[in-house]
């Protein structure tokens, strides 16, 4: 048994979610032979410090990150933290020899994941990013079929991210909808799970053009200390202004020569967590939403006896369900997917070796987002070229 320890710096909802996944390991995957420990937990918010010891079984807890670094009992750095903390982070993580996993966007806006590949690349780090969307069972298969040449040559795609958070005009002035603390707003927070996708799925993008717009111009202000993208403040609030974008659109060319459409909104009324994706190739077509995680709509006209779509269930005979919930049709939810994410990134630190995606497959979704921002500016095609930085 592998014993591994991690050390998570941020402990709002998503740095709960990391450590929920990590604890579950052991019990999902026992035959691995991964038993995460939770060493340390670093946070500004004592609520939070004091929930992470209490109820999630961190031995310990500080409310200075530098603590985590030093510790030799802490294998694994995971990086939680807002977006504008990220690049510190990472880069002293990495040169203090830890394995990091950090939450998506890694870098505040493209040069600076440029700059976290770089170190991390120096460092000779095992990374982690956290594009869980991935490691839905049925993409998981939806890859293969790709992969085994059974959908044909790729000739379109569509995705999209359309979220709910932001729809509520009364929804808090959060550090999310601030250029100085998140970056860039839905083009990192969300767009880039919907270019990961696409590269995962489809492989590299040559060439894009986008558009931006902030539909919500101002947001109460929450209290200090307090109010996630979730929380709502009141009429006749104090308000703030939004200075990143709610929405992102973008037409894109694959190296492969198919063709696609990106889109991502914050600020929708209607979809609710709409991470989804159409795809076609030349022998057949399949459609996903994690709405609606647990099913695919596929289309093998070669293989099917009746023509048109069929809809296939999740089970256990797809990639890692079985682990979560046997049988067919049986569900997983969000929180599955990150303890799927978290197992294959700790299997990379046992096994000594880089994990995907990583910091370098963060930077190819930034190499897509920086030509989008150069496409909201020139309003014309921009070829997408790679960031990285020479050692």
């Amino acid at each position: 048994m592998r014993r591994i320890g991690i050390g998570v710096i941020g402990f709002g909802w998503m740095g709960q979610a990391h450590s929920r996944a990590y604890r579950a390991i052991p019990t999902y995957f026992p035959g691995e032979g991964i038993r995460p420990e939770l060493v340390a937990i670093a946070d500004t918010v004592a609520a939070r410090t004091d929930e992470a010891v209490d109820n999630f079984g961190f031995r310990r807890a500080t409310h200075d990150w530098r603590t985590l670094l030093e510790d030799p009992d802490i294998d694994v750095i995971d990086i939680t933290a807002p977006n504008a903390m990220h690049q510190q982070l990472a880069e002293d993580a990495t040169a203090a020899g830890k394995a990091v996993f950090c939450e998506k966007p890694v870098g505040v806006n493209p040069a600076a994941t440029a700059a976290i590949e770089l170190a991390a690349r120096r460092a000779g780090s095992i990374t982690g990013c956290g594009y869980n969307y991935r490691w839905a069972p049925l993409v998981q298969h939806t890859k293969a079929l790709i992969d085994e040449g059974r959908l044909g040559d790729p000739t379109h795609y569509r995705g999209r991210f359309f979220s709910m958070y932001g729809r509520d005009r009364l929804g808090v002035l959060s550090w999310r909808f601030k250029k100085d603390e998140a970056g860039f707003g839905a083009l990192t927070d969300i767009m880039t799970h919907a270019v990961d996708m696409a590269l995962y799925l489809f492989g590299p993008i040559t060439r894009v053009v986008s558009v931006s717009e902030i539909f919500v111009k101002e947001r109460p202000i929450p209290a200090p200390g307090q109010g996630t993208h979730y929380d709502r403040g009141q009429p006749g609030d104090q308000t703030g202004q939004v200075t990143n974008e709610d929405y992102v659109g973008a037409m894109i060319e694959f190296a492969n020569g198919a063709r696609g459409a990106l889109e991502a909104d914050r600020s929708i009324f209607g979809p609710q967590s709409q991470m989804a994706f159409e795809l076609n190739g030349s022998k057949g077509a399949a459609s996903w939403d994690h709405e609606k995680l647990n099913q695919l709509s596929l289309y093998l006209p070669e293989e099917q006896p009746l023509d048109g779509f069929i809809e296939v269930l999740a089970g256990d005979s797809f990639p890692r369900q079985g682990n979560i919930v046997p049988g067919g049709g049986n569900s997983i939810g969000y929180e599955d997917l990150k303890v799927i994410e978290a197992l294959e990134f700790l299997k990379a630190v046992r096994d000594d070796r880089q994990h995907e995606p990583g910091f370098r497959q963060a930077l190819d979704v930034a190499n897509v987002l920086d030509a989008m921002t150069r496409s909201w500016d020139s309003e014309h095609w921009e070829d997408v070229h790679d960031l990285a930085l020479p050692e």
